[in-house]
C-alpha cells in the first residue's frame, strides 16, 4: 500500500531519516534484541520504527504530529508490539508510560527541542537502560566535551554526572529529507548506577553549575557571588576546602570539582 505523507513541517523541526545504512547503525549502537522494550521519540515516517518492530520485544513511539501519528497507527495496526502515542515528549510522564521496567530509547530528536528533551531524560533517568540519540552535531559535541573548551557547558556537566556519554558516529545532511543545513551525530548515553561524584544536594549542584556558566568570562568566585549562592565567607571557605582557585573560570572545572564545590557550599560552617 502506498502511503501519502504530509509535507515536512519546518515549525516542528522535521527532518526525516532516509538512509537505511544509518538506520542499521543506530540499531547496532542501541544493541536491540527481542528481550528489549524500546521507546522511540519522533518516529516521523517510521524508518526506525519498521526495523525496531522486527528486532525488539515491544516498541512505544511518541509522535507530536497528529497526521504522522495517525499514519503510523494505520501502518502498524497489525503489529501488536508497536504502540503509537500522539504526545508532546516534553510533557510525557515516562514513569507512568513505561512502568517499572527500564527501557532503551532510540530517538531522532527535533533539533529545536533537543536540549529540553535531554533534561527530561535526565530527570527520569531511572526509566532507561540506554539512550541512543540523533542530535545536531554541536549539541552532541557539547555532551561529550572535555573541560576547558568552548563546547563544555551546563549540559555537559549535568548529564555527565549521571550518564556515560559516547559519541557513536557522524551523520551527514544528505541522510535526511528535507536536507538540513547542519551536520548531525549519534550519541549514546548509559545511566550510571551512581553519580560520577557524590552530590548530597542535587538542586544545589545544578544551581552551582548554572551560575558558573552564566557569565563565562567572569571568574568562578564572581559568578557564584553574583548568583547569591552563599555569603562571601562561606564561599571563600568552600573554595579553599575544595582546593579550587576562585579566579578560575567555570569551564575549567571537572564534574568532580563541581560536585565537591556544591558539597562544600552545603556543609555547615565549623563552630
Amino acid at each position: 500500500m502506498t502511503v501519502s505523507y504530509p509535507r515536512p513541517r519546518k515549525a516542528l523541526g522535521q527532518n526525516f531519516l532516509t538512509d537505511g545504512n544509518i538506520v542499521a547503525k543506530i540499531l547496532r549502537a542501541a544493541d536491540i534484541g527481542p528481550g528489549d522494550n524500546v521507546l522511540e521519540v519522533g518516529p516521523g515516517r517510521g524508518a526506525l520504527t519498521e526495523l525496531l518492530a522486527r528486532k525488539a520485544g515491544r516498541v512505544t513511539a511518541i509522535e507530536f504530529d497528529r497526521d504522522l501519528a495517525e499514519i503510523l497507527r494505520q501502518r502498524f495496526r497489525d503489529t501488536p508490539a508497536v504502540t503509537i502515542h500522539e504526545q508532546d515528549v516534553l510533557k510525557v510522564d515516562f514513569a507512568s508510560l513505561l512502568g517499572n521496567e527500564r527501557w532503551k530509547v532510540v530517538a531522532n530528536l527535533p533539533y529545536n527541542i533537543s536540549t529540553p528533551v535531554l533534561f527530561r531524560f535526565l530527570e527520569e533517568r531511572h526509566c532507561f537502560s540506554r539512550l541512543v540519540l540523533m542530535l545536531q552535531k554541536e549539541v552532541g559535541e557539547r555532551l561529550a566535551a572535555p573541560p576547558d573548551c568552548g563546547d563544555y557547558g551546563i549540559v555537559t556537566v549535568l548529564l555527565g554526572l549521571w550518564f556515560e556519554i559516547r559519541r557513536e558516529f557522524p551523520v551527514p545532511p544528505g541522510c535526511f529529507y528535507p536536507v538540513p543545513r547542519v551536520d548531525s551525530v549519534v550519541v549514546s548515553l548509559v545511566p550510571r548506577p551512581q553519580p560520577l561524584a557524590p552530590v548530597p544536594d542535587q538542586q544545589l549542584f545544578e544551581r552551582v553549575v548554572r551560575a558558573a556558566f552564566a557569565q563565562r568570562r567572569k571568574t568562578l568566585h564572581n559568578c557564584l557571588k553574583a548568583a547569591g549562592l552563599a555569603d562571601p565567607a562561606t564561599l571563600a571557605r568552600a573554595l579553599e576546602h575544595c582546593g579550587i582557585d576562585g579566579r578560575r573560570r567555570g569551564e575549567t572545572l571537572t564534574i568532580a570539582e563541581f560536585a565537591a564545590l556544591a558539597t562544600g557550599l552545603a556543609a555547615p560552617a565549623a563552630p
